[in-house]
């Protein structure tokens, strides 16, 4: 197995993850819960501009984001179809990796203007872990409103898109 293999699998299981997370937000009884709903989507969107900031640093080009949030709250459905392009795109981008671009180091800037240097396989890992994170706070603010969060970890993703995993040994 190669290093790029696991990332597939990662990158299908953070859209899979994605879309269950924008399903269950879009349950939310938004008269009753706005404030939840806005925390909710202020998060996702976080996740949604780091991915497009990483997603710039990765082909080494420059980007003109300037924070790591927009001042701007998009709608749920608006946000929901920008996620799936750029879910799309990074599941595109590592299916054409290989070990050699994987450990390649790129400079870029932070929005905070430091200057920093990773590995292509650094910063691939840092969107997931990242995405991971946030997708949890979401799941504390369902929890809190009395909503069961997604049941979105990798072995439910892998048992439900491989279902002949669940075999017995």
């Amino acid at each position: 197995m190669n290093s790029v293999s696991p990332l597939t699998s990662l990158f299908a299981y953070k859209a899979w993850a994605n879309q269950a997370l924008f399903a269950k937000v879009a349950e939310l009884d938004v008269a009753t819960h706005s404030a939840e709903s806005h925390n909710a989507i202020r998060i996702m969107n976080h996740i949604y501009t780091v991915d497009r900031i990483f997603q710039a640093n990765l082909q080494a080009q420059a980007h003109t984001i300037a924070a790591t949030n927009t001042s701007e709250t998009p709608t749920l459905d608006g946000l929901r179809a920008s996620v799936e392009v750029v879910d799309g795109w990074y599941q595109n981008y590592v299916a054409k990796l290989d070990d050699a671009m994987l450990n390649e180091s790129i400079a870029f800037t932070f929005t905070d203007a430091q200057n920093a240097r990773m590995t292509r396989h650094e910063m691939l890992l840092h969107i997931i872990t990242h995405g991971g994170y946030h997708r949890g706070a979401v799941g504390r603010i369902l929890v809190g409103i009395g909503m069961a969060p997604p049941r979105d970890t990798l072995t439910v993703f892998l048992h439900s898109t491989e279902p002949e995993r669940r075999v017995r040994g």
